[in-house]
């Protein structure tokens, strides 16, 4: 799984970094999403996925066969 983040959509709510910090954060900046790990490991996938679902913005996308 390959995952994207389009840091000009996010408005920072932080869902991602509170479902799955082991592969987003937010940066101290501007509070938007900065991704850790856009490989995440097979047992990240599920939470990964979820965030994507939960993100008010769409910032999160996900390939799935990367």
């Amino acid at each position: 799984m390959r995952v994207d983040v389009d840091r000009a959509k996010c408005c920072g709510a932080g869902m991602c970094t509170l479902t799955e910090p082991l592969v987003f954060d937010q940066s101290p900046e501007d509070g938007t999403v900065v991704l850790l790990r856009p490989h995440p490991p097979e047992e990240l996938w599920d939470s990964v996925e979820e965030c994507a679902r939960v993100c008010p913005s769409q910032a999160i996308s996900l390939d799935e066969h990367a």
